[in-house]
């Protein structure tokens, strides 16, 4: 399969370029891990009647895909940028890797969280030796304040996902998943604020404009898919999320145009289906995924995309990230088997 890059392709000028992507991989895979792709059975048999696979980011350092962004867009700050020390703002994910990535470079991070953010993210991000700043009680809010913070004292912004290099980092993960399944049809993937998804998207069509992709949101907050459905950058946000780490009310405006014109669909999601799939993907795939990364998975679960996509199709869903509070696992796990008289096995 020869490669196309898209860029210019139906009046759209992609500003992420497959170059820029295979760039970004080159530079992840020194340090970071190419992550597996193993087959539920599970999935397929009961859900689908396709090939459904899990694409396991929560395995990648940190925990989560947001390692790959972050560490290709520090890698190409300048020395003067650097020395400034950088600032983020993150529900955990992105600050965890912007952490992470700050250490092994040797550079000061300020990471700005939202005022319930997972401890286990809270206690990770300062593991890895960031500045944890709580502000605010949503993602928006701690953006807005480390914009602020970043124009008074200098600080280098290392924005979670509306960056070109963010994006190309992302988007190794599309290459990851040619390289282990190269006649994929169609991939799942979990959306906030969009990088994740415009990455993938532009690795995968760059290759094969006829793979199906999928973007997942939570029905309480999904800025990207109001966006996508009104044309036009939209801000949506009517309570809290188990998917914390996509709790984006309103997408970048890098972000949105690529998920406009390399997405195929949006669907939603409710909590109880979010809550479901987290169960579902521990007690029968023995994956911990927190409320993000099971969003692909509960996309499939409910039904939520059209069957000609997924019978007799391999299908990739996209774990995005495992890090979950313990507490909340228990707590999905004793709901259910309270509401279903179900036991464990």
């Amino acid at each position: 399969m020869v490669a196309e890059d898209i860029n210019g392709t139906k009046g759209f000028n992609n500003p992420v370029s497959l170059r820029d992507i295979e760039a970004a991989a080159h530079l992840i895979h020194k340090v970071g891990r190419v992550t597996p792709l193993i087959q539920s059975m599970f999935l397929s048999r009961n859900v689908t009647n396709g090939e459904v696979y899990l694409k396991l980011e929560n395995m990648q350092l940190t925990g989560s895909f947001k390692f790959r962004g972050a560490f290709n867009k520090i890698n190409h700050l300048t020395d003067a940028q650097k020395a400034r020390g950088v600032i983020t703002a993150s529900a955990g994910n992105h600050a965890q890797g912007v952490a992470l990535t700050s250490h092994l470079l040797g550079i000061k991070a300020i990471v700005v969280m939202p005022h319930g953010a997972p401890i286990a993210k809270q206690e990770a991000t300062a593991g890895y030796g960031a500045k944890v700043v709580l502000h605010g009680d949503n993602f928006d809010e701690a953006h807005q304040f480390m914009e602020e913070e970043a124009a008074q004292k200098g600080y280098t912004i290392v924005d979670p996902y509306n960056d070109n290099e963010v994006i190309a980092g992302q988007g190794s993960i599309g290459l990851e998943i040619l390289d282990q399944m190269w006649d994929v049809d169609t991939v799942i993937v979990p959306v906030g604020g969009g990088g994740l998804i415009s990455g993938v998207a532009t690795a995968l069509k760059s290759f094969n404009p006829n793979i199906h992709i999928v973007g997942v949101q939570s029905e309480n907050v999904h800025g990207m898919t109001a966006s996508y459905k009104e044309n036009k950058i939209t801000t949506f946000s009517k309570g809290k999320t188990l998917a914390d780490g996509t709790a984006v009310a309103t997408p970048g405006d890098i972000t949105f145009p690529i998920t406009k014109h390399l997405v195929d669909e949006m669907v939603l999601v409710n909590e109880e289906e979010i809550a479901k799939a987290m169960k579902d993907l521990l007690q029968r795939t023995k994956t911990v995924a927190e409320g993000a990364g099971a969003l692909p998975t509960a996309a499939l679960e409910s039904h939520k995309i059209d069957a000609k996509w997924l019978e007799n199709k391999k299908v990739v869903a996209l774990v995005s990230g495992g890090n979950v509070d313990l507490e909340q696992v228990s707590h999905n796990i004793d709901y259910f088997l309270v509401s279903t008289n179900h036991s464990v096995g």
